[in-house]
């Protein structure tokens, strides 16, 4: 599920997605961007991620996001 750019390590930032090399949490990344900001803002904050690194936490998100779908029970 994790690509190359990404790791979880349980020593890490208590075992939190994070951008590999890095204790950017996939989460601090996604907090920005959901506040409005761009990928340029994310980089010019962090300015050691690249746009990749800034893509591979939101298709992260997409992939979580996709495996945790709801089922409706009929009423």
């Amino acid at each position: 599920m994790l690509s190359d750019k990404l790791e979880i390590d349980p020593e890490v930032c208590n075992g939190k997605a994070v951008i590999r090399g890095t204790r950017i949490t996939v989460e601090t990344v996604l907090g920005y961007l959901s506040a409005g900001d761009t990928v340029t803002d994310v980089i010019a904050g962090y300015p050691n991620l690249t746009r990749e690194d800034v893509l591979a936490c939101l298709d992260y998100a997409r992939r979580v996001g996709a495996a945790r779908s709801v089922t409706l029970a009929a009423a």
